[in-house]
């Protein structure tokens, strides 16, 4: 380094000399390199399969460096400190490596680019544009509150799924062990005395006698529909069936519809807020909004704007587009205060998903003991009824 001291680091280059060259560019003299070789690689891919970097390290990152830059800490050290206090090994391992860039004399934002399947394009813009217009600390701050904001939206949304999909898996697998090995052995009693059984009875000894005789060619189906469908939406075409899928669904399709709105009008307003371009933040936030319908909604957006049109055009085509928001959009257009105004309808939707949330909690108990209550109503009638006909005739 210019000052005498000697610094570690990793640096992409083609090969050796391609990589002395990139040091002696920034001011810096070659004592020695050695290259990254496969076995780091692969032990740097199963280091990432083990410890995946979960949003909240990334929001507590990012709040972290937004008060130590505040503080006049120089940026390396800020970094370093926040690895070291991190509790997971990769983030450490990627705050170490972005610190020895910085330190080989990289930007702060080229740094975390090289970490881009870490750090959305999103954040590397949002800190690009912090360094270019000399507010990084402000940047940084907003960008932490932006992310803090997305993690409760995130967290919130998950945590109302997770009570329902518990509560359907627990029912199916309670099913199919009933219907597998409990229902036969009562229901043989009924097929033994050669009465008269009602339809639902007949229907239930078929399904059970079903569930008994192929109940591993039901498991091979289940796991193959879930396999298979894991991949399905991996492929372009099966990620936008799912996503248009998620935003139509009876219940939870409004949720996840406002949820997409606050995503996008949160980011853009952050975006334009860091002095980036319409058409730039438009692209940038087509891959943030996390949905392949609402990402070609958004390039059809940066097609009309480029033709000259209103913002406001291609959302006015799509029924799922929140009317509020293309209103919104257009006053904001009309005003010159798009950015508050996209800031004004991501606190009115974000406040909305939180009362629809506690709606949902409060929903869901009751409609699953209604659910449990048809079930229990269905065996009782189908075989206790005939069973006590039976005894009563005996």
């Amino acid at each position: 380094m210019p000052d005498g001291k000697i610094q570690a680091g990793l640096i992409e280059a083609d090969d050796t000399s391609a990589a002395q060259q990139a040091l002696e560019e920034r001011g810096l003299e070659m004592m020695l390199v050695e290259p990254y070789t496969t076995v780091e690689a692969a032990s740097k891919q199963v280091l990432y399969f083990l410890n995946r970097i979960k949003p909240k390290d990334l929001v507590i990152a990012t709040r972290t460096l937004s008060v130590m830059v505040s503080a006049a800490v120089p940026l390396p050290e800020a970094v370093r400190n926040i690895a070291r206090q991190s509790e997971n090994p990769l983030m450490q391992r990627v705050l170490i490596d972005i610190a020895g860039e910085i330190e080989g004399g990289a930007r702060l934002s080229d740094a975390f680019a090289h970490h881009s399947d870490v750090f959305s394009e999103f954040f590397i813009n949002m800190i690009r544009s912090g360094e270019t217009s000399g507010q990084l600390s402000e940047v940084l701050e907003y960008l932490a509150d932006q992310q803090e904001k997305d993690f409760d939206l995130t967290s919130k949304i998950k945590g109302a799924m997770i009570y329902p999909a518990f509560i359907l898996t627990a029912m199916f697998i309670v099913g199919f062990i009933m219907m597998t090995f409990v229902v036969p052995k009562l229901t043989s009693v009924l097929t033994e005395a050669n009465v008269s059984l009602p339809w639902t009875t007949l229907t239930l000894i078929a399904v059970s006698g079903f569930f008994q005789r192929f109940w591993y060619v039901i498991i091979i189906v289940m796991v193959g529909l879930g396999i298979g469908g894991r991949y399905y939406v991996k492929t372009p075409l099966g990620r936008y069936r799912w996503d248009w899928l998620k935003i139509n669904l009876p219940i939870f399709g409004n949720l996840y519809r406002e949820m997409y709105v606050v995503r996008f009008t949160r980011s853009l307003a952050t975006l334009l807020k860091g002095g980036v371009d319409l058409v730039e933040a438009l692209e940038i936030v087509s891959g943030v909004v996390g949905n392949e319908v609402w990402r070609n909604v958004v390039f059809e957006t940066i097609k009309e704007v480029n033709d000259g049109n209103s913002i406001t055009t291609a959302f006015s085509r799509y029924k799922f587009v929140p009317t509020m928001l293309t209103q919104m959009l257009s006053v904001g257009e009309g005003t010159g205060k798009t950015q508050d105004i996209l800031n004004r309808v991501s606190h009115f939707y974000a406040r909305e998903i939180d009362n629809m949330v506690s709606n949902l909690t409060k929903l869901i108990e009751p409609l699953v003991l209604v659910i449990l209550g048809l079930g229990v109503g269905v065996l009782v009638s189908a075989i206790l009824l005939p069973l006590y006909s039976l005894s009563s005739a005996i």
